[in-house]
């Protein structure tokens, strides 16, 4: 016989045992009754950690929160298909039932510092039990492996584990199979199989809240009835895992079914079995140091800044990273999450969260991979607006699929104005990319500015000062563009409205007869481009109709990062002082500021989510990113002091904490310190002394003073602003202001 027949029939038979090894046991009961189960909900947004492989060939993407494993992505970042993975212990003499994440105290480690590597460790309330897990993935296949050690003071314990699937973004029409060592569910095309190093029994799949296995272990002590299968509802599998003091439990994806050689087109199901049973035999501790070394590898491309703020940098750089699809490559989510967990309920597709992709928090993301030196990856964040997203008509649309099919439903301006920076940063003037995208945009936003159906906080329409900056800022690249491709038409016409609009932002958008301060000082947004007007605005979020006068926020300090105006322009400074008598607040871990006036875009006053009853109410919390916004403002003050002594631009300071720049620093502190023990800089902190009681923990993470809140955790807005304020200290400039946008506007090189 051929050696290659021999392997080949060595691989049918292999086929052919583990099909034998995994098929369904017998059950007295086969079929789950109480379908489709109670509602399905998605874990809080506070993730302590995220991770997945630094390869492109393992897509698979996992999130850590409140002690146990929440959404796992697969097969792209923006398709959530798990909403709990967890243990619960059981003594099966007294029926007492507690779980990880409603009976334990939460702790999060991180293994190395060059790795996206995590640990969760649990110790029961109760002192009777501690679980530490440690996650990792494969790097060569869609699998997520968790070492888990389990203690325990009393022998006679049993755990179980507890498997909530909600595959395709839906908890409900997924379809669960208990198998002999195994535990399978799917929907469609995609399939997830849960395996153990350990053997289990008392296995069953049900239907959540109707008849799945914790119900039952709550009653009996143990599970009693075993289904087989449940079809078509919102799933919940449960199985005693037999030798729990060690074991790796191994998570495989698998989508559409695969042709074998020599064998017939293989299910999902079984194909992840198969693909499972590679994984588990690599075992955790190979599949850990590979994991290891290639983020390792990673780090040591990073850029040093200054020592203290080494190892949270080069954190926020790996979750960039791990942001980032591994097959849409420049396709940056926002964050991989679904804030506060969605609406009333998960049971269909709300519409992606914040894993989809808006233009300007991939500027953002841009600015810091320019920033890390990684312009690979800032060339294909570029590619990724002109050639997905970007629409007929020049414009982008306000977030977008991996597909650049749109998401949310609006239009805003700066995020037209954003891919035009880029582009001339990244000095892409070739004709082709001008007259395909840069051009159309310029257009674009030349007829339809400065206007914006929506701002930066997607809520309002009118005339912002932030969006402003970027459509003049885009504008003046654009310019250039054109020029290089010799259309001085055009380039005359961009010039021209961004010079008007520059001229007039102040009378557009700066009122002078507010309540605040001496009256003077730029609003939020108008309506008409009549700051003095007292019109009525009525802000989103059951935050009530007000005089657009009293909303303020700082989304002027773009006029500075952007290069329109001087950090010590007098109106800056005079709105700065209202934004910190109005919207500041002083947290334990520093200043932080709210996004503006009467926001409503957070958690209820008692703790709840945003939204809990289905009003879109709440009471918006403070962005640990405008604190580092606030630091680029304050080290852009540092340089216009410099460049009066005619000091050097870009020079490096004898001292990296001269007088001038600790106040940026200051700022870098606090964002440091917003972190949580996962490194993972939030979208909002709690903003109260008083920590409300756990009023829903499905929802409600500990919120502490000064802490990230349930919205979104990590952003990936708020990692990139620490990379870019960490960068430019070092620097001791903003690097991300656009020099041609500076030299016109702030020193009148024109």
């Amino acid at each position: 016989m051929k050696p290659k027949s021999l392997k080949c029939r060595q691989s049918r038979l292999r086929f052919i045992f583990l099909v034998l090894l995994l098929a369904p046991a017998a059950f007295a009961q086969t079929v789950a009754p109480g379908g489709p189960g109670k509602d399905a909900y998605w874990s809080t947004a506070g993730k302590q950690a995220i991770g997945t492989s630094a390869s492109l060939e393992s897509k698979v993407w996992f999130t850590l929160a409140q002690g146990v494993m929440t959404e796992v992505y697969y097969p792209n970042v923006t398709v959530a298909n798990v909403q709990t993975l967890q243990f619960v212990v059981v003594d099966p003499k007294t029926k007492k039932v507690e779980t990880e994440k409603d009976d334990a105290d939460h702790a999060v480690k991180v293994l190395r510092p060059d790795s996206l590597s995590f640990q969760q460790i649990n110790t029961s309330r109760s002192g009777d039990w501690t679980i530490t897990k440690s996650y990792t993935s494969d790097t060569q296949s869609n699998s997520i492996l968790i070492d888990v050690r389990f203690e325990s003071k009393n022998p006679a314990l049993n755990l179980y584990v507890y498997f909530d699937p909600s595959i395709a973004n839906t908890g409900l029409h997924d379809t669960a199979i208990a198998y002999k060592n195994a535990l399978v569910a799917m929907e469609a095309d995609k399939s997830v199989a849960l395996t153990f190093t350990s053997k289990i029994d008392e296995k069953t799949s049900g239907f959540a809240g109707t008849s799945d296995g914790l119900d039952q272990i709550k009653e009996f002590g143990s599970i009693v009835k075993q289904y087989q299968k449940a079809a078509d509802g919102n799933v919940v599998q449960m199985a005693r895992i037999l030798q729990p003091k060690r074991f790796t439990a191994v998570m495989t994806f698998a989508q559409a079914e695969k042709v074998f050689k020599g064998l017939a087109k293989i299910p999902t199901d079984i194909v992840a079995l198969l693909d499972a049973d590679r994984a588990r035999k690599k075992g955790f501790a190979k599949c850990q140091a590979e994991y290891d070394n290639e983020w390792a590898d990673y780090v040591t491309t990073l850029p040093q800044v200054d020592p203290k703020y080494q190892t949270q940098f080069n954190m926020a750089a790996m979750v960039l990273k791990a942001q980032e699809d591994k097959t849409v490559r420049g396709a940056n989510v926002a964050s991989l999450t679904i804030p506060w967990g969605g609406g009333v309920n998960a049971n269909e597709d709300i519409g992606g969260g914040y894993h989809l992709v808006w233009a300007r928090d991939l500027y953002h993301v841009f600015t810091a991979y320019l920033a890390l030196g990684d312009k690979p990856a800032a060339e294909r964040a570029l590619d990724f607006l002109f050639n997905i997203q970007q629409k007929e008509d020049g414009s982008f649309p306000q977030n977008s699929w991996l597909d650049g099919k749109r998401g949310w439903g609006s239009l805003q301006m700066d995020e037209v104005g954003y891919p035009l920076i880029m582009a001339w940063q990244l000095g892409r003037f070739d004709k082709p990319t001008y007259e395909k995208h840069v051009k159309r945009a310029a257009d674009f936003i030349v007829k339809n500015g400065p206007k914006t159906p929506q701002e930066r906080w997607e809520e309002e329409a009118g005339f912002s000062p932030s969006t402003i900056a970027a459509e003049i800022a885009g504008l003046v690249c654009a310019a250039e563009i054109a020029k290089k491709n010799g259309d001085e038409a055009s380039a005359t016409i961009y010039l021209a409205t961004a010079d008007d609009w520059a001229r007039n932002i102040e009378r557009m958008t700066a009122t002078t007869t507010g309540p605040y301060g001496d009256g003077n000082y730029y609003l939020r947004i108008t309506q008409n481009a009549n700051p003095d007007s007292g019109d009525k605005i009525e802000l989103n979020n059951g935050a009530g109709t007000v005089d657009e006068r009293t909303v303020v926020d700082a989304g002027f300090l773009e006029l500075v990062r952007l290069g329109i105006k001087p950090a010590n322009d007098p109106l800056i400074e005079k709105s700065v002082k209202v934004i910190d008598s109005q919207i500041m607040v002083r947290t334990p871990n520093g200043e932080t500021f709210y996004r503006y006036t009467k926001d409503g875009y957070g958690e209820q006053p008692d703790g709840r989510r945003w939204n809990f009853d289905g009003k879109y109410t709440g009471q918006g919390r403070p962005w640990p990113l405008l604190t580092g916004e606030r630091g680029q403002w304050e080290l852009a003050k540092c340089l216009s002091a410099k460049q009066a002594e005619t000091r050097p631009v870009g020079s490096v300071p004898t001292s990296p904490n001269t007088e001038c720049t600790a106040s940026a620093y200051v700022r870098l502190d606090a964002m440091l310190a917003f972190a949580n023990e996962g490194m993972m800089i939030p979208e909002q902190v709690w903003d109260k002394k008083e920590v409300p009681a756990k009023v829903d923990s499905q929802y409600v993470p500990p919120l502490r003073f000064g802490e990230g809140t349930g919205s979104a955790t990590p952003l990936a807005w708020s990692m990139a602003q620490f990379i870019r304020l960490a960068t430019n200290l070092k620097a001791d400039r903003n690097l991300d202001t656009p020099q041609i946008v500076y030299d016109r506007y702030v020193l009148g090189k024109r």
